[in-house]
């Protein structure tokens, strides 16, 4: 599944991506040219924007109710029956949306701190702007996270 999200929901776009969804997110898009790039793509536009809701039909977007970002994905996981512990988790640039590259470890060197370079044999690369990932307590938590949403609904802090 594809999404754009609109200009107030960049954490969820964010998480959205860490599920391994396409998405897209510009801060600064005019509603006009988000409303028709999201309709070229295939894209189910995320909004929490009432007067673009008017100019959409249903089934071409998903009103976001709440402010919250760890609400708002627990909206969109339940909605819209997204997974949050398939393989497609974490293999999308969470900067800039693109999917993740596995890239050999002598590639990275000097792009990656010392120490994790010597003790991670697992990279991944974004083709699209360079940034390096590999496995770590960050990514466990991140899986901690979204499990927990999935699960019980009772992690209230903030993604």
């Amino acid at each position: 599944m594809k999404f754009a999200a609109d200009a107030m929901l960049g954490k969820l776009a964010l998480w959205l991506r860490a599920l391994g969804h396409d998405t897209t997110y510009e801060k600064d898009i005019e509603d006009d040219v988000l409303i028709r790039r999201s309709k070229d793509e295939g894209r189910l536009l995320l909004t929490r924007d009432t007067r673009m809701v008017r100019r959409l039909t249903p089934g071409e977007y998903l009103f976001i109710r709440d402010n919250a970002p760890i609400d708002q994905l627990r909206q969109a996981v339940s909605e819209l029956g997204l997974s949050v512990d398939s393989d497609e988790a974490l293999t999308r640039c969470l900067r800039c949306n693109t999917a993740l590259t596995v890239v050999d470890k002598e590639s990275v060197k000097g792009l990656v701190p010392d120490y994790t370079f010597e003790r991670t044999s697992k990279f991944h690369r974004c083709p699209g702007c360079g940034r390096v990932y590999w496995p770590g307590t960050h990514e466990a938590r991140m899986r901690e996270r979204l499990n927990n949403i999935a699960g019980e609904g009772n992690d209230r802090t903030k993604l």
